[in-house]
Order: structure tokens, then sequence, then C-alpha cells
């Protein structure tokens, strides 16, 4: 007796993926399905990086069809199909940018581009391609927590290639200023600088650009949700009240200009005693939770204050590079499929499929 393609997709209907919740042949991800009398081949492909899960959902994977009676040998390819999504109504993706997300905070202090650099080097060691933005133009801190050093490049003088360290795209305001000069630049002038700083870095094919907004809810943010086309926002905050004060305005304003959130992370949750590990929740406990429920979004996960993440970035190799089997390391990588399986379940972009309608009088 042998075995039909509808059967294999049964069984495989019945195997949940352990990151999205959803079974296989429900999310679509099932593809070329061939049956060659006992043989079975199949693809599974996912929506979201997922380099270091391939193992295990291709076991899980097959062990469902050589469940089946008269299964011979079973052949699974596990791939990753990161495609462009939909961003606010009026914009249009960037032609080499598929995703820009924005990571953001209402106020300094938080952790917010150490969380940033850590979410795109996440991204980057699960196969994605991955950039990050520095839209910190008064602050820029990411060429030395990427341990960058050295001016970008112009082929064309009108154009610039990105810096690159650790696998990561980099553009930053940072590249061209002396590190002890400050940015005394009025609004105009500093969201011209982000424009620039964008539409001018010859990103290679990115499937997400990871952009570390500056704290606050002004020119800058307002310049990026009106003329950047993102496809969603991360907030960060810490756990005390003052902090989630400002990241509920920071949560607000992105909702009004119409920018989806894509969840919250906690920064600095708990401190971790580095003589003794003991774990004391020092900021308050459960403010990011509770911010969730209020707004209805998701928590997307908490990471510790720990001396490690702050020596590790400060060297210029942040935590998912310099310790990347670490339990921290682990929290930011859950933390960066969370966001990318997010990202994956959003509307995708058709403007590319439609061509221009030109109307001609002969």
């Amino acid at each position: 007796m042998s075995i039909t393609e509808n059967e294999v997709k049964a069984a495989l209907s019945a195997v949940i993926d352990p990151n999205t919740g959803k079974d296989f042949v429900a999310s679509k991800s099932v593809k070329q399905v061939q049956v060659a009398g006992a043989d079975v081949s199949f693809e599974i492909e996912l929506g979201y990086p997922a380099a270091s899960q391939v193992p295990a959902i291709r076991e899980q994977v097959t062990a469902a069809v050589k469940a089946l009676p008269g299964v011979g040998q079973v052949t699974v390819k596990v791939t990753s199909k990161i495609v462009s999504h939909a961003v606010q109504r009026g914009l249009k993706v960037m032609p080499n940018v598929k995703n820009i997300i924005a990571v953001a905070s209402g106020k300094g202090g938080v952790g917010k581009s150490t969380t940033a650099v850590n979410l795109a080097l996440a991204l980057s060691s699960e196969g994605a391609s991955v950039g990050i933005l520095d839209a910190d133009i008064y602050g820029p801190s990411q060429p030395m927590m990427l341990g960058i050093n050295g001016r970008p490049e112009s082929r064309d003088g009108k154009t610039m290639e990105p810096l690159e360290n650790h696998g990561v795209q980099v553009s930053s305001i940072g590249f061209m200023i002396d590190p002890d000069e400050p940015m005394v630049w009025r609004g105009p002038m500093v969201t011209g600088a982000l424009q620039q700083l964008l539409e001018q870095t010859n990103w290679r094919d990115l499937d997400y650009l990871i952009v570390d907004m500056p704290p606050g809810t002004g020119d800058i943010q307002l310049t990026l949700s009106q003329k950047v086309p993102v496809t969603g926002a991360v907030i960060v905050t810490t756990p005390q009240d003052i902090a989630l004060l400002d990241a509920r305005k920071g949560l607000k304003m992105f909702e009004k200009v119409g920018i989806p959130i894509l969840g919250v992370v906690e920064n600095m949750s708990t401190h971790i005693c580095s003589n003794c590990g003991h774990v004391e929740h020092i900021f308050g406990e459960g403010g990011g939770a509770k911010m969730c429920k209020d707004f209805g979004v998701d928590f997307l996960g908490s990471l510790p204050l720990t001396m490690s993440i702050r020596e590790q970035t400060d060297s210029g190799r942040p935590t998912v590079v310099a310790d990347p089997d670490g339990a921290v390391a682990d929290v930011y990588k859950q933390i960066a499929r969370r966001i990318a399986i997010k990202v994956a379940d959003k509307a995708k972009d058709m403007s590319a499929r439609f061509p221009s309608i030109v109307v001609k009088n002969d």
C-alpha cells in the first residue's frame, strides 16, 4: 500500500511549530511534498530566521511522517524565507530592505541601544541578513558597541557603504564626527541627517534593518513614522514606574502614527549579584507585563541587570557574540525570534506585484 500526499499532510498538520504555536500545514510551511513508492520528501519553509531551530524541527516532522504505516525513507529540507511586510499607509518598502524594525524607548538610560544591537546580532546568528541604523544623532553609541572604527567609503560621491562587524551592516553619524564633538543641531538638521543615513547608505539586501531610536517622542520619531517605511516597533523599558510612564507615551505615539507595536522588552528586570548569584528586583517587578496587558500588546521577554552585559557591550563584543551559548544570549535570541515571528504574521507587502498603470493618449 503506497503513501499519499494527503496522508503526509495530515500527519504534518498534527505537528506544532514550537516557535509559532501553529501547525506546519495551517501556517502553509509545508512545500514540495513528493511521494515515490514508500519514500517521502518535502520542504518546511519558515517565515522567520531559525538556524538554531532547524535540527529540532527536522526531527519533529520526520518522526511524524515516519509514524505512518509503510513509510520508507523520509527526506526533509528546512529553510527560511523572509519577505517584505506591509508598512504605514502611503509609504513604499525600500528596494534593498525588506523589513524595518524600530527599537524605541520613552526615556534614556533603559538599555535600548544595548537591546537593539543584541537583537540585531541575534537575528543575524539565526541566518538573517541584518543591518543596524544608529538613529540617535545626538548620542550615537553603535560604533563603540560594535567595535567599529573608520569612516564609510563612497564609491560614487553620492552614497556610502555601510561598515560591518560581527556580520551586521551598520550606519551611524558616529562614523563621521569626532567622538568628543557634541552635535549642536536643531531639529530639521537632525531629521535630515536621519533620512540621509537611511536612504544614502547602500544597504545590501537586508531581511531586517534594526533602527536604534533616540529616546523620546520628538522630531526624529515623527520623521521616522511619516517618511520611513517601518514594519513595526519594539518598546524597551525597565520595571520602575518612571520608565514605564515614558514607555507608555512612546507606545501611544507609534499607535497614533499607524506603526504596529511588535511588543515590549523589559530590561534590567532583575539584578543578579556577581558574588553570590542572589536575584533581586531592584527596579520593581512586573511593570512591563502589566503595561502589555493594559495596551493589548505582546510581552517579548525580560533581561537581567548584570555586569557582563555592560562589559561585553563596552568592549565592542555584545553578549550575543561574546557569549553566544550563555543564558543571556539565549534570552536575546528568544526575543529576536518572537519579533521575527510577529513580523512574519503581518500582511505581506504586495506593492511590488502591481505594475504601474500608464494611460497614453494616442
